[in-house]
């Protein structure tokens, strides 16, 4: 019979550890809340090698009694409650007392704290949960506390850390998420001595916004913001065009604390997809504020997760808000065009009352003139002055051919591929068709039905053909084959699109970097977090490299890690799908007889890469019977 026994307190602190501190980016959350909790205004991170060689953290908050130093690092020691009843009505991102002393347990760390009222501060020292010496220390009021070498006497955890950029990217993504929430607090966040976010600290959301997400997140975001007896919420909602594949830019806070809750977040995409026709996830940052005894926050050690007394009501609240905030937005955007239409016309009926009144003086006088020459009184002739057409002036202005020489030029340049990764792509391309197998027996096109389908025969069966889906097929089998191979036909773009990232989506592009090249981009770093695309795939019909770049960018993220690289092309091609032909296209017989042709020699001509049915059949026999000529 096995005994029971009553561990200790270095192995009972390593296994709280691992609820606690699960990564770098956690002991910096555990960290910066404290010192959000101590009163700071203006906080610094430093992290060297994605924090595990160094996490350090600069406030100039309260700071620490000299008595209380030793005990910050006890067990469930704190300064946020002090009975069972404070549980109930918790308003400090801290409470448990759990972090620090987790935190110390599996890291070297070093703190300093002085606060206002006391001339010298105080330094400890602590290696693996030991306390290696307190003594006394000139330091600035405030508190720094310095974790090294994290995870180093616990290998089996250190181990399924992810590589130094990603790891830096999870922190900058948790510093962005806490400095969105305190737009009155300065951060300031240093990687490896190169700096990666730095806050105002001015009160002003909008700032934080711009300096973390950039100026084109915030001109396509709406302020909302509504209330009822219990709950009151604030927030911005984003626009179809910064909408993403993936939920990356999405935040939620109750009072002030970063959460996840999927209640919260399918009311606002609920509300979002009302009025919006991508397929994507919209940019969103919600802050929820309600009475401390109706949310729960102490269901988990991270406190990333809460439950709330009544969700039905919280969804009820955000979607009625957000939704009529977005329906008032397309008001307000067709009332602004019919504003905009009165403004014209009345401006019009102005200048031509103008234009009148002047003829009519001019006429007026000209007839006193007549009258009081000829003693007879003529008829009062009205001339009104019509603008002469300005289109035949332009036109002639245009016929110029040093200007037509100049356009198709341009056009030469944006509709002609310049250059391949591979050379040689006609002679693969004619090995590759000489040596398929044609799929499907050779079709007889007969004709288009609905503009939608190819209507085909062969001896005694009628085929039918969803173009678009066809083409589909075909675009993506031929630009994934042309991904392996290495010879993908790109275009040069007049201009590069620059596009900023944030730091987590740069570490998936480094990280990917390859799989970019082969799929026919041609990108180098434009500063930082920022790239610039010079050369994009030709199977584009009308340019959006940014688009398509973020496009295979969150599919790569919502991939996830581990995936093989055949796994990653099959997604990035699905992409090319976007340049078929659609429905209702009408197409001529050469047109319908080539597509047809390339379906004979796909790897699968009868599925889309979504896995819809490309083709179907009637034989003679089902149609007979149909029409009742046999039985």
């Amino acid at each position: 019979m096995k005994r029971i026994n009553i561990l200790d307190d270095n192995t009972s602190n390593k296994i709280a550890a691992g609820e606690v501190v699960e990564r770098p980016s956690s002991v910096v959350k555990e960290l910066v809340e404290n010192s959000i909790d101590a009163n700071s205004k203006n906080i610094i991170v430093e992290i060297e090698n994605g924090g595990e060689t160094l996490i350090k953290v600069i406030d100039d908050g309260d700071g620490i009694h000299p008595e209380d130093i030793s005990k910050a690092f006890l067990p469930h020691a704190t300064s946020k409650i002090k009975t069972v009843e404070d549980i109930y009505s918790i308003s400090t991102l801290g409470f448990r007392g759990e972090a620090l002393p987790s935190i110390a347990s599996v890291s070297k760390t070093l703190l300093k704290s002085k606060p206002r009222d006391v001339e010298t501060g105080n330094e400890i020292s602590i290696t693996g949960g030991n306390i290696d010496y307190i003594t006394e220390s000139g330091v600035n009021y405030g508190t720094t506390i310095e974790v090294r070498d994290i995870f180093y006497n616990v290998p089996a955890r250190k181990k399924f850390l992810k590589s130094s950029s990603r790891e830096a990217a999870l922190i900058n993504d948790i510093i962005t998420r806490i400095a969105i929430s305190n737009p009155d607090i300065s951060f300031t966040l240093t990687a490896n001595g190169k700096k990666m976010l730095n806050t105002y600290g001015n009160g002003k959301i909008e700032d934080v916004i711009r300096n973390i997400y950039g100026k084109t997140i915030l001109d396509n975001v709406t302020y909302f913001q509504g209330a009822n007896d219990t709950l009151t919420i604030h927030g911005y909602i984003g626009s179809e065009e910064i909408s993403r594949g993936s939920r990356n830019n999405q935040s939620i806070y109750i009072n002030g604390r970063y959460i996840k809750n999927k209640t919260i977040t399918a009311a606002v995409e609920t509300a979002f997809k009302s009025f919006a026709t991508v397929n994507k996830y919209p940019f969103f940052i919600i802050n929820v504020e309600t009475y401390p005894e109706f949310v729960d926050v102490n269901i988990h050690p991270t406190k990333a997760e809460v439950k709330f007394k009544d969700e039905r009501e919280l969804f009820k609240i955000i979607f009625d808000t957000v939704h009529n905030k977005l329906k008032e937005n397309v008001r307000s955007s067709f009332m602004e065009d019919e504003i905009n239409r009165d403004s014209e016309e009345k401006l019009e009926n102005l200048s031509f009352s103008l234009e009148y009144e002047k003829q009519a003086n001019a006429a007026t006088e000209r007839a006193s003139y007549f009258k009081n020459t000829y003693y007879e009184e003529p008829s009062v002739i009205v001339e009104v002055k019509i603008p002469v057409d300005l289109k035949n002036d332009v036109a002639k202005e245009e016929d110029n051919g040093d200007f037509k020489e100049i356009i198709e030029d341009v056009k030469d340049e944006i509709s002609e591929p310049s250059s391949s990764i591979n050379e040689d792509t006609s002679k693969v391309t004619y090995e590759s068709r000489v040596q398929s197998t044609p799929k499907i027996p050779p079709l007889n096109v007969i004709g288009q039905f609905n503009k939608t389908y190819i209507l085909c025969e062969y001896a005694d069966t009628l085929y039918v053909i969803d173009q678009h889906a066809a083409h589909e097929k075909y675009l993506f089998e031929k630009y994934y084959k042309d991904i392996k191979n290495r010879h993908v036909e790109i275009q040069p773009l007049l201009i590069p699109s620059i596009i900023q990232l944030t730091l987590d989506d740069y570490v998936y592009y480094e990280d990917n970097m390859e799989i970019f090249k082969n799929a026919g981009f041609v990108i180098e770093p434009f500063g930082i977090n920022t790239v610039s695309v010079k050369e994009v795939p030709y199977f584009l019909g009308k340019l959006d490299p940014k688009g398509l770049f973020l496009s295979i960018l969150d599919n790569l993220k919502n991939l996830g890690t581990g995936q093989t690289i055949e796994v990653k092309y099959n997604r990035i091609a699905t992409l090319s799908c976007k340049s078929a032909v659609k429905a209702n296209n009408e197409l001529t017989i050469e047109e319908m007889k080539s597509l047809v042709n390339d379906m004979r020699e796909m790897e699968d001509p009868y599925h889309c890469p979504h896995g819809r049915p490309t083709i179907i059949k009637l034989t003679n026999y089902e149609l007979e019977k149909r029409f009742r000529r046999i039985t």
